[in-house]
């Protein structure tokens, strides 16, 4: 079972001045608008997601169908399959991905630490 893409988002306090410590860490604007306060940072294949005010936590992102360029892959498995295998797991799933459905959707998970989870299908 493969996850996609692997990236971390960050509840940021100051958007402008996250991303200057991150470029200061080597890491350059991806993707994202600092106008509607959210950036992906990228060094290598490291992917750091700044939130202004959009959520509480940070959260651990998994893009399935993605590598870390959000180039498409040719081959994945599909977040419906994931989400399968993790309930036969008997894992707890806070919210599902629509099983009667094909291409782009997500679910959510927590760790035992409470740490959140986000399985994000693009594709």
């Amino acid at each position: 079972m493969e996850l996609g893409a692997f990236s971390i988002s960050l509840s940021v306090k100051d958007i402008h001045k996250s991303k200057v410590f991150y470029e200061n860490l080597g890491f350059s604007v991806f993707a994202g608008e600092i106008e509607r306060n959210y950036l992906i940072m990228k060094n290598g294949n490291a992917l750091v997601g700044l939130f202004q005010g959009m959520f509480e936590n940070n959260i651990l992102t998994f893009n399935p169908g993605w590598d870390e360029s959000a180039n498409k892959l040719d081959s994945f498995t599909d977040v419906r399959a994931i989400q399968k295998h993790l309930k036969d797991k008997a894992i707890k799933l806070e919210r599902e991905a629509d099983d009667n459905t094909a291409g782009p959707a997500s679910m959510v998970l927590f760790d035992p630490d409470g740490n959140t989870i986000l399985i994000d299908q693009h594709v």
